[in-house]
């Protein structure tokens, strides 16, 4: 199984991250068919450093239920992760994908609190990817989840399943870890919400921009 590089040309032009899903089950053998594809990711020196938890039915919702109760206790909220003020250019940016939703969420709805507690409810996805990596390794291999998370998000899209990648649940390593049964020696490193998207929600309509290439883009020749 796998995309033609057309397919796989249009999956890169349209897919997006989706905020409301279907209550949907995914078969098991459709993850796995997902989760074939996405480990045929490149790693450094075939470290394939990553371990991969999928959390569906009653277990994602507990874990939802955890997530969202720590989060509100210890009054986390996602951020950039930035380590000191953003640049104009990048809050720029920032504000255009919260122009993009706020439009599209109930009256009175904070922005910031539906990606809060969205996000610890991997916004209702009927299951969740955890993707831990073992700690013996450096950051440098952070590069290689950043490359399985593309191909998981692309080959997704090709098999009609809708995702969000998740950051602000590394916040709670220690809760997941215990939750799921995952080894001390691991570190969450980030979540993928998977799913079927509901074309209904208006939330799923809006699109954030994505900059000039001169913006991005440096030539040296």
């Amino acid at each position: 199984m796998g995309l033609t590089m057309m397919d796989l040309m249009e999956a890169m032009k349209e897919r997006r991250s989706t905020r409301a899903f279907l209550e949907k089950t995914v078969a098991r053998e459709t993850l796995e068919d997902l989760l074939h594809l996405a480990t045929q990711a490149p790693s450094a020196i075939n470290l394939q450093p990553w371990e991969l938890t999928i959390v569906s039915g009653e277990e994602k919702k507990r874990l939802s239920r955890v997530l969202v109760k720590r989060m509100k206790e210890r009054n986390i909220s996602c951020g950039p992760g930035a380590k000191k003020p953003l640049s104009e250019a990048f809050m720029e940016r920032q504000r255009g994908l919260l122009n993009t939703i706020q439009p599209h969420l109930p009256e009175d709805t904070v922005f910031q609190n539906f990606i809060n507690e969205g996000s610890c409810n991997f916004y209702g996805a009927p299951t969740a990817v955890i993707i831990s990596m073992d700690q013996v390794f450096s950051s440098a291999r952070l590069t290689d989840i950043g490359v399985l998370v593309g191909y998981l998000v692309l080959a997704a899209h090709g098999l009609g399943l809708s995702t969000c990648p998740i950051g602000l649940i590394t916040a709670f390593d220690e809760d997941i870890k215990e939750e799921l049964n995952i080894s001390d020696e691991k570190q969450v490193v980030i979540g993928v919400a998977v799913g079927y998207g509901d074309p209904d929600a208006p939330i799923n309509r809006g699109r954030s921009e994505r900059v000039p290439l001169q913006d991005v883009v440096k030539w040296r020749q």
